[in-house]
């Protein structure tokens, strides 16, 4: 086995016994193979946390010996994983995904999304510069970014504090925080993939003013950007949203856990040990530059999911990234988006944010090692620009599963060209 198992279950039923891995996807339902080149029989189901490297103990009775999955080829193993369906664990979150690659084969007969069309800007536009929002507001004449308070926000500064409840089912807690919204650019035409690195690298900075600002008094700080009708977005104007808040959200605090209780017990980030690993197997990244590296997840659940990595310095927050680090993001979301469009020749649509180490007036920077600081892309595309992916039904009640794996959507990004197809003559 490649990887690194641990927090091992045995499970002895009728005399054989099971064991089912997290990082490494050697997962089936009658057989698995261990490290010591055995095979076991049964079906169980354990729990496993990622771990370091293991040795198994069985008595020989109990076991059948049959060759070293190392010995197995990797052109065997890999073939295996492109065409027949698996179960992957994702460490960050503490859950499986179902990949079932063989259903990509299917014909599809189902909803279709209108081909996006290029639309003038709307003149009525209320993120543009100068113009008059709903609520009476101006905006300034800006010609970089622009931030300003979310017009009808999901969360308010001041607000009462919830009755007591009467039983431990109905529990209430007080939620305070402020939502704002931030243009990218003054053109409502342009988007990420269009913008110079420059017009970025300033998108970038503005974020960082406004973790530091909001990050002083709210535990959470969650900048993301809604891109597409498709994902919700209203206006295609590029701008973003930010929610402060004065707790930590469902997301961020699996991934507190699940990175905290991984770096207690082997010493090291999750995420860090994670990216070592990618860089060494290199199936999955889609782009690399001096600072960081766009891959897609070996535990993606959207079918073109990305995550962006830094590869030096270990910044647990965006505000310890260096000027460096800042203009290498600004290149490689230029990159990475240019190919999301260049896959389907559209305005390729998606939800993207950034995950960092939680902040409070009490943290202070370097506090938080288990933490690596990382950008997330969620686009719903899957066969083209009119089919998405619909996180429904068997998502909704049991787990998420995708067709296509992360390797062959990586290497279908891989091959888009750098170049964007609107600056193609």
């Amino acid at each position: 086995m490649n990887g690194n198992l641990s927090s091992l279950k045995i499970f002895k039923t009728k005399e054989t016994y099971t064991y089912i891995t997290k990082f490494d996807y050697a997962i089936a339902t009658e057989e698995c193979y261990c490290s010591q080149s055995h095979r076991l029989r049964a079906n169980a189901v354990p729990t496993l946390n990622i771990g370091s490297s293991f040795r198994l103990h069985c008595m020989e009775t109990d076991v059948e010996h049959v060759p070293s999955t190392s010995a197995l080829s990797t052109k065997d193993n890999n073939l295996a994983e492109q065409e027949h369906q698996h179960v992957r664990y994702n460490p960050l979150k503490d859950e499986w995904i179902l990949v079932s690659p063989h259903r990509c084969k299917r014909p599809w007969s189902g909803q279709t999304e209108q081909a996006p069309e290029e639309q003038p800007p709307d003149p009525n536009n209320p993120l543009k510069a100068g113009a008059t929002r709903a609520n009476g507001q101006k905006n300034p004449n800006y010609t970089s970014t622009y931030v300003f308070p979310n017009d009808f926000p999901a969360l308010l500064e001041r607000v009462p504090e919830p009755p007591t409840p009467d039983h431990p089912l109905f529990q209430a807690s007080q939620a305070k925080g402020t939502c704002r919204v931030m243009c990218f650019h003054p053109d409502s035409t342009m988007t990420i993939p269009l913008m110079s690195v420059q017009e970025i690298t300033a998108v970038i900075n503005e974020w960082i003013n406004q973790l530091e600002e909001l990050g002083r008094r709210y535990t959470w700080v969650q900048i993301f950007e809604n891109k597409g009708a498709v994902m919700g977005c209203s206006n295609p104007h590029p701008h973003c949203q930010i929610w402060a808040s004065s707790f930590l959200p469902n997301e961020p605090r699996v991934k507190e856990r699940c990175q905290r209780e991984y770096y207690t017990k082997f010493g090291k980030s999750l995420l860090v040990d994670y990216l070592e690993q990618e860089l060494k197997q290199k199936e999955r990244i889609v782009v690399q530059n001096s600072e960081w590296v766009a891959l897609v997840p070996y535990w993606a659940a959207w079918p073109y999911e990305t995550m962006l990595l830094p590869t030096r310095n270990k910044p647990q927050r965006m505000t310890d990234l260096n000027e460096s680090q800042k203009v290498a993001l600004a290149d490689i979301m230029k990159v990475l988006c240019t190919k999301y469009d260049n896959l389907f020749n559209c305005s390729f649509p998606y939800s993207m944010g950034w995950h960092g180490a939680p902040t409070g007036s009490s943290k202070k920077p370097g506090d938080s090692p288990h933490w690596l600081f990382h950008g997330i892309y969620l686009p719903p595309l899957l066969r083209s620009a009119t089919v998405k992916k619909f996180m429904v039904g068997y998502e909704m009640l049991a787990q998420p599963q995708r067709d296509l794996t992360p390797e062959q959507a990586a290497q279908k990004l891989r091959e888009c060209d750098v170049v964007h197809y609107k600056n193609k003559k």
